[in-house]
């Protein structure tokens, strides 16, 4: 394994412990910002290290087309364009390009796609997906995989995971040798547990430094989401890491990480953040709500970020509704800082035996969440 994952204590299938890496350690569970193109949107790089953050994600598909993976590696590579030193991981790209559906024309050997900047054509394959991630000198590179649709037919699930199966081998060799770098493999098959097992034993027998879990969070239920990790992490490996693609809401990653889920990312806090959006220890607050409008509090009490502790909620209320900038700003930070404490009451929570009442705890905040809030 080209990154060393150390598992400091367990909870059941919970566990908290640490990536080694050449750029810096990330502990585990943890929480990923998006940094798609190469920017954390309302975000400096230093403030997203203050809120915690050991690791960000970039994008393929992004970055491919604006600027351009092979001027990035020019410029010195992504760490450096961006002022990220410490670790980044991308995506192949593939849940991007298969979002296109009325623009890309899939074949075994890749994706063609037009792009959604400019209508230029392009071409995607495994290789070419590991290619622009080398150039871009991420620490962590996931494989090239179909992302079908949700719902689906089990015949249809099939037949996508069969060619993810075939993509992933392609990419595993395209990595190739990179030290102090990994490849990160990704199951597929939707909530049918047996294709799910059957994607984890083909991976296993390729040979990845970490597994994600792809293809949920695109419209089934959060039973449905839990049921399927339920049914695959017992067939991912005990001593690699464990990444759960673009989820999720509070609740979903507590529930994940009950599961066996060591990483996740998600667009949420970030998206959030520019809508007006926070998240807090009592549930979602909606700061365009008028019931906020003379609110002398903090968004939340216990909160370290700079809209809790030099502002009210009668303030940023305030900047949200006249669409100051300031207002993404200060609810990004916030949101971004609630996830990385999030994640650190989920590690205290495993090492101290106490991972399914702090679970429970996240749960039934989420659940008082309403329109109104």
């Amino acid at each position: 394994m080209s990154l060393a994952f150390d598992i400091g204590a367990t909870d059941g299938a919970a566990r908290t412990g640490v990536i080694r890496t050449p750029r810096g350690d990330i502990r585990t569970p943890a929480f990923m910002p998006l940094g798609t193109a190469g920017s954390v949107k309302a975000m400096l790089p230093e403030s997203v290290r203050e809120t915690g953050a050991d690791i960000i994600l970039g994008n393929t598909y992004h970055l491919m087309l604006r600027p351009g993976a092979e001027r990035v590696a020019r410029l010195g590579g992504l760490h450096k364009f961006m002022h990220w030193e410490r670790p980044i991981l991308t995506d192949s790209g593939g849940y991007q390009v298969m979002s296109l559906s009325d623009l890309r024309k899939i074949t075994e050997e890749g994706v063609t796609f037009r792009s959604h900047i400019d209508g230029s054509e392009h071409f995607l394959s495994p290789e070419r997906a590991m290619e622009i991630q080398r150039l871009l000198g991420s620490d962590i590179q996931m494989v090239l995989d179909e992302c079908p649709a949700y719902p689906a037919a089990e015949g249809d699930i099939e037949k996508s995971l069969s060619l993810s199966m075939r993509w992933a081998k392609r990419s595993k060799a395209a990595f190739g040798g990179q030290p102090g770098r990994a490849c990160f493999g990704i199951v597929q098959g939707g909530t049918f547990a047996h294709l799910r097992r059957r994607s984890a034993e083909d991976l296993l027998a390729i040979g990845f430094d970490g597994y994600a879990v792809g293809g949920l969070a695109v419209g089934e239920s959060q039973d449905a989401m839990f049921d399927t990790l339920a049914a695959t992490t017992p067939h991912m490996p005990q001593d690699r890491p464990r990444y759960l693609m673009g989820v999720g809401k509070p609740d979903d990653i507590a529930g994940a990480v009950l599961r066996g889920i060591d990483m996740f990312d998600c667009v949420l806090p970030t998206r959030s953040g520019r809508n007006g959006q926070a998240f807090t220890r009592q549930g979602a607050l909606n700061l365009r709500n008028a019931r906020f409008a003379e609110d002398p509090e903090p968004l939340d009490a216990r909160c370290r970020c700079p809209a809790c502790t030099h502002y009210s909620r009668a303030y940023l209320h305030h900047v949200v509704k006249a669409g100051e900038i300031i207002a993404a700003m200060l609810l990004t930070w916030h949101n971004l800082t609630y996830y990385q404490d999030l994640m650190a009451d989920l590690r205290a929570a495993i090492a101290a035996g106490r991972t399914a009442a702090v679970a429970a705890g996240i749960a039934a905040a989420y659940a008082r969440e309403t329109a109104g809030n």
